[in-house]
């Protein structure tokens, strides 16, 4: 039988490793809200910075890549589907 544990960064228990659960026979593990709260928490501090200094230079050290990006996305077979599916000129439509 499954056993889970809902591991919540700001809930009523102390957060335990994937270790600790395991060993208690929890063996299905779920952190609803966490990447969320980190992606908010890093959008939070990026426009601080904006504010502050103008600019996000400072950030792109711990911006995820275009590279990174399009092959986490699979873009390359994205836009493979997108050359198929899209095959009309705007000409057609507006008389241009």
């Amino acid at each position: 039988m499954p056993i889970l544990a809902n591991m919540t960064e700001f809930g009523k228990s102390e957060l335990f490793t994937a270790r600790q659960l395991a060993d208690i026979g929890v063996n299905v593990v779920i952190h609803p809200v966490s990447l969320l709260r980190i992606a908010m928490g890093a959008a939070m501090r990026a426009l601080d910075t904006l504010k502050t200094e103008g600019s996000l230079r400072a950030e792109v050290p711990g911006m995820q890549t275009r590279a990174e990006l399009y092959e986490l996305l699979d873009y390359a077979s994205y836009s493979r589907f997108d050359e198929g599916v899209f095959d009309f000129s705007l000409a057609e439509h507006y008389g241009a």
